[in-house]
């Protein structure tokens, strides 16, 4: 059982009382309620308020609500939510062009997360799930999703961590993986070959949001058994078109490459 941390509980439990048909509550409601001591009622309400996530009302007497803190939250949630299913739309239409499995990602650190998944068509097809997280060196996705980051993020990112590779042919040497990303930058695409599974390489473009900023990567993946010189042009064109129409839905624009 993890150790909570009762006062981060007792905040949350403040917060929660809002979630009723209650608006505004005054410290005195908000202590009976959960039977907290005046002072440590009057601590954590002050703290919440200087935080945005209350709102103090002087009058008769004076009452709390929820603050534009809240609100934010509430809105970054939702449009995470929007994310998937647009995600999941793009995703299913890419694959539908191609008949490989199409994954989108985001960063985390130096590991990407696998946000949406769309199987392959074929009988031989990868295996991944949505919510696999793998290290982002070794992927399609991870080096656009690096390469979206300056220089000196990435440089940060890194210090004090040594490369994770997952087959003889994943790149686990900074300056490679830095040259890559350069590229990449250039390109708007990413590649890799046996990098992260030894039967199979994956193309990558990015998704870029309002403020142009690469926010997540879309990638084919495909079986080492069908890979041709003419079929990666084909693959690298359409997760270009996948990524620029999941962009677009995001209110973004991707890169102007041509």
């Amino acid at each position: 059982m993890p150790r909570l941390v009762p006062a981060v509980l007792r905040a949350a439990d403040i917060l929660e009382l809002f979630l009723d048909e209650q608006v505004r509550l005054s410290a005195a409601e908000i202590a009976e309620r959960l039977d907290l001591p005046r002072s440590t009622t009057h601590e954590l309400l002050t703290t919440l308020v200087a935080r945005r996530y209350l709102d103090r009302q002087a009058g008769d007497e004076t009452v709390f609500r929820l603050g534009p803190k809240v609100l934010e939250l509430g809105a970054r949630y939702q449009q995470r939510l929007e994310f998937g299913v647009e995600a999941d739309a793009v995703a299913r239409q890419v694959a539908a062009q191609c008949g490989e499995t199409v994954h989108v990602a985001v960063l985390d650190g130096l590991e990407v997360v696998y946000v949406s998944k769309i199987d392959s068509t074929h009988s031989v097809r990868l295996i991944s799930a949505v919510g696999r997280r793998l290290p982002a060196n070794c992927t399609a996705v991870g080096k656009v999703l690096l390469a979206g980051l300056s220089r000196d993020e990435v440089n940060r990112r890194l210090k004090g961590h040594k490369l994770v590779g997952l087959t003889e042919h994943s790149v686990t040497a900074r300056p490679e993986l830095l040259a890559q990303l350069d590229a990449v930058r250039v390109m708007g695409v990413a590649h890799e070959r046996s990098e992260s599974n030894p039967d199979a390489g994956c193309v990558a473009a990015p998704v870029v949001d309002s403020r142009g900023e690469w926010v997540a990567a879309m990638s084919i993946s495909i079986p080492t058994s069908r890979h041709t010189a003419e079929a990666w042009k084909q693959w690298e064109k359409l997760v270009r078109e996948g990524a620029a129409e999941l962009s677009g839905r995001l209110g973004g624009r991707a890169p102007d490459l041509s």
